[in-house]
């Protein structure tokens, strides 16, 4: 399906996937717009349409990651940011249906940042506390995206901050990123444990993710990152059929016993989520 929303800037190329309801909460409004897209696409970046990056990656086009969004961002807000939706539900806007342990220090993380787009957008929403690693298999993307993000000055802050984190590895095997240091006080800490993780009902929490996004399609549904996420938490990730051509978005849900949803959803292109090239 090919979608019309580009634009000639970051304004109108946001505004036109507002108009066409691919970006549909003003809050996911607003962290597209603070983030320039040219600092991450490497030509014509407002154009609604999938680019290169090098390393036989690609910037997926802006309506899959208004999609990746829109689906994620019940797990995204922190509780200040669930409080602006609601309000702006009741001025007529629509608003997520918000879940999670409220107060709790959001952890998101992003399987194939690339050029390091989305994972500056996902950043704007996780609120001062949390947290989003980006992680690549190839250490040239991930020092792509840590140059990106350093060309803006809220991008600057963000990685000085600790709160955007960019990281080589496996993506089929999830990550584990210890706590920040007493050099980033408060960020990515976790909120006084409820009773349930005092009894050792969830002693992986602290570790796991309550969102992850994955930018490359994986050849399984792999169950190393179902593990790792919270109780809630939600995935997003495209998985090939076993055609071995077609690929389609999957959404994952963990909810707060620790069962499992899967939900098969659009058909989508994206480049394997691979090992690294030799």
């Amino acid at each position: 399906m090919a979608w019309y929303s580009s634009g000639s800037t970051n304004e109108e190329l946001v505004e036109n996937l507002w108009r066409s309801n691919l970006i549909t909460t003003p809050l996911t409004k607003s962290a597209f717009l603070k983030v320039d897209r040219a600092n991450y696409a490497p030509s014509d970046p407002y154009a609604d349409s999938p680019q290169p990056i090098g390393h036989g990656a690609t910037i997926s086009a802006p309506h899959m990651h208004a999609q990746a969004v829109e689906t994620l961002l019940p797990f995204l807000l922190p509780k200040e940011g669930q409080e602006e939706e609601k309000a702006a539900a009741r001025s007529g806007s629509s608003v997520p249906n918000v879940v999670g342990q409220a107060g709790r220090p959001r952890r998101v993380l992003d399987i194939g940042s690339g050029s390091g787009y989305l994972t500056h957008v996902l950043a704007e929403l996780v609120g001062d506390t949390g947290v989003v690693v980006g992680l690549e298999h190839i250490p040239a993307l991930r020092d792509l995206g840590e140059r990106n993000m350093a060309k803006s000055r809220e991008g600057r802050a963000l990685l000085d901050s600790g709160r955007v984190r960019f990281r080589v590895g496996d993506g089929r095997k999830g990550w584990s990123e210890a706590s920040p240091g007493a050099a980033q006080p408060g960020v990515g800490g976790e909120a006084a444990p409820s009773a349930a993780e005092e009894r050792g009902d969830k002693k992986e929490e602290a570790g796991g993710w309550d969102a992850i996004h994955v930018g490359a399609a994986a050849a399984e549904l792999h169950d190393e990152l179902v593990r790792q996420l919270r109780s809630p938490g939600r995935m997003f990730i495209p998985v090939e059929a076993e055609d071995g051509w077609d690929q389609y978005i999957w959404i994952v849900d963990k909810d707060e016993q620790g069962n499992v949803r899967k939900e098969k959803s659009v058909g989508v292109r994206y480049v394997p989520l691979t090992d690294a090239p030799k």
